[in-house]
């Protein structure tokens, strides 16, 4: 019988003067594909923990995680399942910290150019734009829900 075993993920929607923060990765496809900084979640770290430091890995910012947006539950076309814990930062600092090896680039683009790469199949998954909505929308949760330790 093969274990199943979900993939924990946590994701963060930055967004200043209307532009969202992206990465710009390689994923060995034709073209690159843009997500949120996000990452996995690694042992004996709390979710906030690894929501903060996967911004700073990938994007070299330092941010102030205001909200959470939701437990966004994912069935990949490979059949892995990622259980994608999001967030809403704020941009605090810039730290010049050089960026993970899969990061070719970062972006601050606006919601319309978002959808453009949407249309154009370039996000990573469609739980990019989802969380990107979510967040413009106002359906975000006080940090309170998640109870860790």
């Amino acid at each position: 019988m093969k274990r199943w075993s979900p993939r924990v993920t946590v994701a963060t929607v930055v967004e200043r003067a209307g532009r969202y923060l992206l990465v710009e990765e390689d994923r060995g496809g034709p073209f690159t594909l843009f997500n949120q900084p996000a990452g996995h979640l690694e042992p004996d770290e709390r979710l906030l923990e690894a929501a903060e430091r996967e911004v700073r890995e990938e994007t070299a910012w330092r941010v102030g995680i205001t909200d959470y947006l939701g437990l966004y539950v994912y069935h990949a076309p490979d059949g892995a399942t990622f259980h994608s814990h999001g967030y809403v930062g704020m941009a605090l600092a810039h730290l010049g910290n050089e960026l993970d090896r899969d990061v070719l680039a970062i972006h601050w683009l606006t919601f319309d150019e978002i959808e453009d790469l949407e249309r154009a199949g370039r996000l990573r998954s469609p739980l990019v734009m989802r969380r990107i909505r979510d967040a413009r929308s106002g359906r975000v949760f006080p940090m309170e829900v998640i109870q860790e330790r």
